[in-house]
């Protein structure tokens, strides 16, 4: 949602296929996935301005790192 991607973008990004990507988020609870998947997931994520926050005290999320470039239309 920070991102404003669908699943088609993020499986562009990533190059993880579009399958994969609906397959995975359709699951409940931690991915269960090839580990290059998630690295590649996390990759494009990270390279889109996106921090994972681990686990801790308050649990899991997400923030973003920087501002996105916006394009001027």
């Amino acid at each position: 949602m920070l991102l404003r991607w669908e699943q088609k973008d993020l499986a562009e990004t990533s190059k993880v296929s579009l399958p994969t990507i609906k397959r995975l988020e359709g699951q409940l609870g931690p991915i269960r996935a090839n580990p290059v998947t998630v690295a590649a997931i996390e990759r494009a994520f990270a390279d889109a301005g996106l921090v994972l926050i681990p686990e801790n005290w308050g649990g899991s999320g997400v923030r973003l790192a920087k501002r996105l470039k916006r394009s001027r239309t």
